[in-house]
């Protein structure tokens, strides 16, 4: 530098972007002048990278600056794992000598081959024997899962890809992806709807976008739901790129029966639509319906299928899981007065109907929504009430809906309706029973198996026990007779309200007064038994239903509505 300069009266140079700073330099002037100092795997990086910017060759002298820490890293450090790690990580800020050497990826490949060795070694050591199934299982665990947190992002990166070429299994992987995770991202702070706050810096935002991007290539089951639902629930936070986000929804998609509600339960970021990330709900359960589709369409066994990635094809179990869980998510939305019906209807029509047995969790869900939004008109009230199916409800709740004022009036006659139908059924079975449709007489059958469960050979036959068994059938018999009247005058009563609403006037007082007759009257009847222990049966039955479900107590049919909405629909 000196003889290249034209200034005669230098007395001072100037070394630009010197790697590793003055005290790189300081070691190499040390190393020049013959001071003795220790070349370890704190300053071996700098080392080599100044010796490269100094170009301290061999064709200055013999044993130069170069060779000397060549000669280290080859003999000690790449067949040390540990060492490499710490060699890697200080590798930092000496870029882009550091990679021009070729360092970095020198200890890259240092650190996948020797962990990948170590595994095997250890696994072999860790081998134990599953005596009820004969299968080998192995049970060790990784100490560089937790040493590989203090890489930078970029290094993490090429040392998990490197890994995973090398055959590291991808349990190890996925807990190591786990730990930086919870490592890297600790520092982040939750950011709630209403703060207005700065973001949160781009480091967090490469670093979630980084993990993310590891995850796509990792087998399903290689880390778990709760993790992947963190994970999105960060990648919201630090706003990473909509692409990120629905890879992790995609994954989180094709293992949905094992979420719980909380998981669901994503607060949004904004609040122009809702308190709580329904799109993003919403893209999950596609997903999930898109994996059974694609099943379905190869022909595949919903119970027997499994994956490359572990993973069974779902059962109907799970879809019956799914509907469940959805259910229990709609009903926590439904309270939200900012919640859309278009978004509210549109994740109940995606679930499809074999999906729920009962519908008395959608029920539930579409009252809270109904009572927490008072302004939906009619129209808007009858798209909604359409999609519960009155066949599917139960008789609790059949009995809450005929009396609950915020349906409207053709989903009441709907739900009454189907009771009648139900209540026909019970009674024709009931008759077929009483009448000995099965081959014989009720006293024959009750001769033969009288209630002690004893056979009638080991019970003397007396006169009086027969005279007891005729009457006890005089009394069913006639109790049968009462319930086919009130099922006549509950027809009756259907087809006069028929007419009425075909006349318009359905949805006057007359009509309100006319269904609570008759919700009345199928309480009443749902009252009748088949014998002194059937009617007591039902009476405690009744009674624990009542404390489930609302019920009219002889009061008018507004005091109704008060006492089930305070008992069903509380928010």
């Amino acid at each position: 530098m000196i003889a290249e300069s034209k200034d005669p009266d230098l007395s001072k140079l100037e070394l630009v972007n010197v790697p590793g700073g003055a005290l790189a330099f300081e070691l190499a002037a040390k190393f020049c002048y013959g001071s003795n100092f220790e070349i370890n795997t704190v300053n071996v990086a700098h080392l080599r990278c100044v010796a490269e910017y100094l170009e301290m060759t061999e064709e200055y002298q013999e044993e130069n600056l170069i060779i000397r820490t060549e000669t280290y890293l080859n003999e000690i450090v790449v067949k040390n794992l540990d060492k490499s790690l710490e060699v890697l990580c200080a590798c930092d800020g000496l870029y882009p000598t550091v990679e021009e050497v070729g360092l970095v990826d020198m200890c890259v490949d240092a650190i996948a081959i020797n962990a990948s060795k170590e595994q095997l070694v250890s696994g072999l050591a860790h081998l134990e024997c599953d005596v009820g199934s004969g299968k080998l299982r192995m049970h060790c665990q990784d100490w560089w899962v937790e040493d590989l947190s203090a890489l930078r992002i970029n290094y993490y990166q090429r040392v998990i890809t490197t890994m995973r070429r090398t055959g590291v299994r991808p349990e190890s992987i996925g807990t190591s992806i786990v730990h930086y995770a919870q490592t890297a991202l600790k520092g982040i702070e939750r950011r709630h709807v209403w703060d207005s706050g700065p973001l949160v810096g781009d480091n967090q935002r490469v670093i979630v976008e980084t993990l993310i991007d590891l995850l796509a290539t990792e087998k399903i089951t290689s880390v778990t739901l709760s993790f992947l639902f963190g994970m999105l629930r960060m990648a919201i936070e630090v706003d990473a790129g909509l692409d990120y986000r629905i890879e992790v929804e995609k994954r989180i998609g094709l293992q949905l029966e094992m979420a719980s509600l909380d998981d669901l339960l994503i607060p949004a970021m904004q609040t122009s639509d809702s308190m709580f990330d329904v799109d993003t709900v919403h893209r999950i359960l596609v997903n999930f319906l898109q994996r059974i589709e694609e099943d379905d369409s190869g022909n595949l066994s919903p119970c027997g299928y499994e994956s490359d990635d572990g993973l069974k094809s779902p059962s109907h179990s799970s879809v019956l899981k799914i509907g469940r869980l959805m259910d229990g998510y709609l009903a926590e939305i439904a309270p939200d007065p900012y919640l859309k019906l278009q978004k509210f209807m549109a994740l109940i029509e995606l679930l499809p109907d074999y999906a729920r047995i009962v519908d008395d969790g959608l029920y539930r869900a579409i009252d809270i929504y109904l009572k927490a939004h008072p302004s939906l008109t009619e129209s808007e009230c009858k798209k909604l009430c359409k999609l519960i199916d009155c066949q599917k409800l139960s008789q609790d709740a059949s009995s809450h809906a005929a009396q609950n004022d915020r349906l409207p009036i053709q989903t009441v006659v709907r739900v009454l309706y189907f009771e009648q139908l139900r209540l026909k059924s019970t009674v024709s079975s009931t008759h077929y029973t009483m009448s000995g449709g099965d081959g014989g007489s009720l006293s024959q059958r009750m001769l033969v198996m009288p209630s002690s469960g004893v056979p009638s050979s080991c019970v003397s036959p007396q006169r009086d026990n027969y005279a007891s068994l005729r009457r006890e059938n005089r009394e069913l018999k006639l109790e049968i007779a009462r319930m086919r009247v009130r099922l006549t005058e509950l027809e009756r009563e259907q087809g006069v309200m028929r007419q009425g609403m075909r006349e318009g006037r359905g949805g006057g007082e007359h009509g309100r007064a006319l269904l609570a007759s008759i919700s009345r009257g199928i309480g009443r009847i749902a009252m009748l038994g088949v014998g002194a222990q059937g009617a007591e049966r039902r009476r405690k039955t009744t009674k624990k239903s009542s404390q489930q479900w609302p019920s009219d107590g002889g009061k008018s049919s507004r005091r109704r509505h008060k006492a089930s909405s305070v008992t069903y629909a509380a928010s």
